[in-house]
């Protein structure tokens, strides 16, 4: 029996993941899971409507916002006609991102801070103002914690560094949409002050462009002249390269390279003609000559076609004697002439292809001389253009000295500005959506961050092995009370979940039904000897021989399922002192015979792992129908997967929302480890208020409203 229980592939089948449930069923989920964390959610909303007050009404400080606006001058005549070196500033939206860019950069603001003196100023230097309470906070913290002072990066800066810092942070520039307008704002504690510093920051960018512009137009022109010499003379360099190469080749024009090409064509072709005839003439000779040593006289009149050939082969038959000899004369006449034939064209071929080989070789040379000529023609010409335009460029660059004036133009100033911040509705609204957020993931969390197993879908989609039964928790209140349960209500869900999981298992193999099964789970309390003991006796009830043997022997918790005295156990049915009938002993309420475990001196694992526990088996499979076993937790020690060797079906056992999923993939892995494969597995110890409570109540039979007339209530 081992051989049909171990896998083939060691690797667990991979099943199709379970069918999401509908958007009905989730929606519901998330509004019981929301409803039941309201208080914290309320809480959570009025937390964060008090601390928006407060920053609003007691924090924050009034902001005044200022701004200014300047647009790119679109001029349409130029001084000059001609094209400007330095051209206005391009309309494309990248362009018009970099004149933000660059008003707002470090070195104008560098300027603005020293006209303006901003460094005095503490608003913009955090040196000169009072520490705050939030900062007197963080020092105190910073002592306690032993964090010394160290220095950090805004420290290493200078004070006009910092002070940068903090008015590019006030500032904000910003392009209005299908225009050539910029806006400039400043943003700070007094309205006078942000008009100025938005109208000085707005003097300082356009007296920049003017400076960049005219600094500009004079390097243009220092290196252009300088461009322009050196173009100059190379561009007689390679005129004078140019003639020289001239000079030197005996290439007439492209013309006559052409016509060579023609000739080259030409003879090609009749080379390969010649080439044919030549082999066809070889093939006639070594034909001919074939004939001539096979002797077969019809056979080479057929071939040559020849009336001499014909008459004199006549004759032969006729019987004239010297008819013979005529005839191989004749052959070899053809032979003969056949040979020279072939010479003839072989040598023609020949010549043909030399006088190909030089016209190529010819046609070669004056290939290249024609592109090397072509190359400096082109080079002379890129040389000649570059020139002129760099020439052209030089004129009028030298023209549009001191003619230079600025893209930008102001077409507003800054005025004093108005109150922008803080907005205290709004802070408080978005304080309050902020707690309700955060109450909301805080139930949700809860909710759904669990690491545990509430569906059978979810089981077999993360282990890949099939669910075989959903087994809930037993209504009693103790483990003396399982069996009279089961048989005092064989209606139940609970006993009908046994039912499913029996037939489940008995269906696993078709062909070769199991008959010794094994039950364990990953670690204890996940339900598996209760689903041993209630399988056992279902199978009894109908009327099958069963044996239910305890291969827990380390922890022996039969005892309070059953409150006899047995005679002996597993050990003593190994060591064949007693009849197997003499150990076990017969439970009315169950309707099985029962092997209880015995305390041993040995290692579990050793007595099961022996050929004496195999024997025992073989002759339980002939003394009953079928053999349960119930077997230690797999993480806990190696018995299971020691008697797993000799069983038919492995069941593994799961508890509902307990056993963590690393622990069944842990479990899974060890009796992967030895070749084993579990047959199935089940979810045991079901709460159905808590499967209604986590919203699977209305999917599951035996938990949903629509199964509850089908069973008998626990």
């Amino acid at each position: 029996m081992k051989e049909m229980r171990i896998s083939k592939d060691s690797s667990y089948t991979e099943r199709p993941q379970a069918a999401t449930d509908d958007d009905e069923i989730d929606l519901m989920e998330l509004f019981r899971a929301i409803w039941r964390g309201k208080w914290i959610i309320l809480l959570a909303v009025m937390t964060g409507a008090l601390l928006g007050a407060y920053y609003a009404f007691g924090v924050a400080d009034p902001q005044y916002r200022s701004d200014a606006q300047l647009t790119l001058e679109m001029r349409t005549k130029q001084v000059v006609d001609i094209e400007s070196v330095m051209s206005g500033v391009s309309t494309e939206d990248a362009a018009l991102n970099t004149e933000l860019e660059i008003i707002l950069s470090r070195r104008h603001l560098g300027e603005l801070v020293d006209q303006l003196n901003l460094i005095e100023d503490p608003e913009f230097n955090e040196e000169l103002r009072d520490p705050s309470l939030i900062s007197q906070a963080k020092a105190a913290v910073g002592g306690l914690l032993g964090e010394a002072a160290e220095p950090t990066e805004t420290a290493e800066k200078s004070p006009r560094d910092r002070t940068i810092d903090t008015l590019r942070d006030a500032l904000s520039a910003s392009v209005k949409r299908d225009t050539y307008v910029f806006t400039i704002a400043a943003t700070t504690g007094d309205p006078e002050k942000s008009a100025r510093i938005v109208n000085t920051l707005s003097d300082i960018y356009i007296d920049e462009q003017i400076a960049v512009k005219f600094q500009a137009t004079e390097q243009a022109v220092e290196w252009l002249s300088s461009r322009v010499t050196e173009l100059e003379q190379e561009l007689r360099e390679k005129e004078d390269a140019l003639k020289t190469a001239r000079s030197e080749t005996d290439l007439i024009s492209t013309e006559a390279l052409e016509g060579l090409n023609l000739q080259a064509k030409d003879l090609r072709d009749r080379l390969e003609e010649m080439r044919a005839r030549a082999e066809a003439a070889q093939a006639e000779l070594a034909a001919l000559r074939d004939l001539q040593e096979s002797g077969d006289r019809a056979a080479a009149v057929k071939a040559t076609d020849d009336p001499a050939l014909q008459r004199l082969l006549a004759s032969i038959r006729e019987g004239d004697p010297e008819a013979a000899d005529l005839f191989d004369q004749r052959l070899d006449t053809l032979v003969s002439r056949a040979t020279v034939e072939q010479d003839r064209l072989s040598s023609q071929a020949r010549a043909l292809q030399q006088s190909y080989d030089k016209m190529q070789s010819r046609i070669e040379e004056q290939s290249s001389d024609l592109v090397r000529i072509q190359q400096l023609e082109r080079e002379v010409e890129s040389t000649r253009t570059l020139f002129e335009t760099f020439l052209t460029r030089l004129k009028e660059t030298t023209v549009q000295r001191g003619l230079q004036q600025a893209d930008s133009r102001v077409l507003s100033d800054a005025i004093p500005g108005e109150q922008v911040a803080p907005r205290t509705a709004l802070i408080v609204a978005l304080s309050m959506v902020l707690g309700g957020m955060a109450g909301v993931g805080v139930v949700l969390g809860q909710q759904f961050l669990h690491n545990t197993f509430r569906t059978p879908e979810d089981l077999e989609a993360d282990t890949h092995v099939q669910v075989l039964g959903q087994i809930p928790e037993m209504p009693i209140k103790a483990r003396a009370d399982l069996i009279g349960y089961l048989k005092d209500k064989p209606t139940s869900a609970a006993a009908e979940a046994i039912r499913n999981l029996r037939t489940s298992v008995l269906l696993s193999d078709i062909d070769t039904p199991p008959k010794v099964i094994m039950f364990t789970s990953s670690i204890p309390g996940e339900g598996k000897t209760t689903q041993t003991i209630g399988l056992t006796q279902n199978l009894a009830g109908l009327g099958k021989k069963v044996l239910l043997i305890e291969g827990d022997i380390r922890r022996r918790t039969f005892s309070q399922y059953f409150d006899k005295e047995p005679k002996g156990g597993v050990l003593t049915a190994l060591s064949e002192e007693a009849e197997l009938h003499e150990t076990v002993f017969f439970d009315e309420r169950l309707g099985a015979d029962v092997l209880m475990g015995e305390k041993s001196q040995v290692n579990a694992a050793d007595i099961f792992s022996s050929e004496r526990f195999r024997d025992f088996l073989d002759r339980a499979r002939e003394a009953y129908d079928f053999v349960i076993i119930d077997t230690p937790p797999v993480l806990v020690v190696p018995d299971a997967r020691v008697i797993g060797q000799h069983t038919d079906a492995i069941v593994f056992s799961v508890a509902w929302n307990k056993t963590h999923r690393g622990q069944v993939a842990a479990a899974l892995r060890e009796f992967d480890s030895v070749n084993l494969k579990v047959t199935g597995l089940s979810l045991s110890r079901i709460d159905p208020k808590g499967m209604r409570k986590y919203g699977y109540g209305g999917k599951y039979g035996a938990y949903a409203a629509y199964g509850q007339g089908y069973y008998e209530a626990g």
